[in-house]
């Protein structure tokens, strides 16, 4: 039974983890790299912390009261729970296009094989993990494998770049909080805890039974391990990129992870940006399906009986969109910032929620956590709003 609960707790973990590592997670982390140089690894610095903070205020709230994050909102306004659902489950819907389109680009990299037909078999190869019978048990093992092969190949590129370890902590003095240093981590903690991201791991303990105050501690750790897992990706990108910019060689900033890979460990490390890009894009497909689909547990007892088979189709309909409806980028972009909407609304809710006896009954939220949850719901929900116009563009130009 412990080894059965370790699993679990390590599942939810890396799904948590590798739901954030997608494709845009590799571009954001190259871009801003190339942009903020040495000063980038004290910008990671500060998003894991503040990941960690934002988690912790969520995690304990849905651990402690055995509730889904739209339950508790349906809780404290009868219907926004509804709200939050859909806007995530679109929201994970529109990442899930981009994921497909990250592991067939994966594919070509590694095969050469038509995008057409990346997308086709990435699709399949996402579908038959759900088919399993004992298809969270896999889910389970296969993220928690393939984030240690992501780990360990980025790792093999940073060994190969040599970054100047040197030139990152002399970088210390030139780290000044501006608008631009802001808006990036932002734009990262968006990236590592927005949207469903941030339910993938709580959602899969609660569906384990694994809740109540007496396992915050057990949940806690699950959600250290979690952090530290996608947070040691992004310092590994960040490490394998500026490596590459060093030693005075520039990359192509319209496709920076991929460019910087291949010119810092030649044709093996475009070949690994190929494995990496194709693990990263199946992990985030599996945490987007299952966290969106938990959410829709709240519309009607039907989601919940045939949870596997809303999943599969979840991945078909994600499958042909991309297919036929194309423009993976400008979908991520606007599937990325609804995540950041949807990030300060969240916190806002358990913050909320962390004062009503009636939810919480007797459990006490720290103060630190709600101080530090609400100022982290203020700066999102500041940048947000401003991202709304650039929202609007996008989406017309998708339709």
């Amino acid at each position: 039974m412990k080894n059965l609960n370790l699993q679990t707790l390590l599942g939810a973990a890396f799904l948590m983890a590798t739901s954030a590592v997608g494709p845009g997670f590799l571009t954001q982390s190259a871009t801003f790299t190339a942009q903020h140089l040495g000063v980038m690894f004290f910008m990671i610095i500060c998003v894991i912390a503040l990941d960690i903070c934002t988690q912790l205020n969520i995690w304990s709230m849905c651990g402690a009261t055995s509730l889904r994050g739209q339950d508790i909102a349906n809780r404290i306004v009868p219907g926004l729970g509804y709200i939050i659902a859909f806007i995530i489950t679109l929201g994970g819907f529109a990442f899930n296009i981009g994921n497909v389109a990250g592991a067939a680009l994966g594919l070509y990299v590694l095969f050469e094989l038509p995008l057409q037909w990346g997308v086709l078999i990435s699709g399949l190869f996402a579908l038959l993990i759900f088919v399993a019978k004992s298809a969270q048990n896999l889910i389970d093992i296969l993220v928690k494998w393939l984030g240690i092969i992501m780990i360990s190949t980025v790792l093999f590129v940073v060994f190969k770049t040599s970054p100047s370890l040197h030139s990152i902590v002399t970088s210390a003095s030139n780290f000044h909080v501006n608008i631009s240093v802001i808006f990036a981590i932002l734009t990262m903690l968006g990236g590592s805890c927005g949207g469903y991201i941030t339910f993938a791991g709580i959602h899969r303990l609660i569906d384990a039974g694994i809740t109540g105050v007496h396992n915050l501690s057990t949940i806690r750790k699950s959600l250290f391990v979690g952090v530290c897992v996608s947070g040691l990706m992004r310092i590994l990108l960040f490490l394998a990129v500026f490596g590459v910019i060093s030693h005075g060689v520039s990359i192509d900033l319209n496709n920076p992870a991929a460019d910087a890979f291949k010119k810092g460990a030649g044709t093996i490390g475009y070949k690994i940006f190929g494995l990496v890009i194709f693990f990263a894009s199946i992990t985030s497909i599996i945490g987007a399906a299952y966290t969106s689909v938990s959410f829709l547990k709240t519309f009607h007892n039907f989601v919940s009986k045939h949870e596997q088979k809303i999943i599969i189709l979840f991945i078909v309909i994600s499958t042909f969109t991309m297919l036929f409806l194309g423009k993976p980028t400008s979908i991520l972009i606007v599937a990325g910032t609804l995540n950041g909407l949807i990030l300060p609304l969240m916190l806002m809710v358990v913050l909320i929620a962390s004062f009503m006896p009636s939810i919480v009954n007797n459990y006490k939220h720290p103060w630190l956590l709600r101080i530090l949850g609400f100022c982290i719901m203020l700066c999102m929900g500041y940048f947000g709003i401003k991202a709304l116009p650039e929202i609007v563009t996008l989406l017309k130009g998708i339709l």
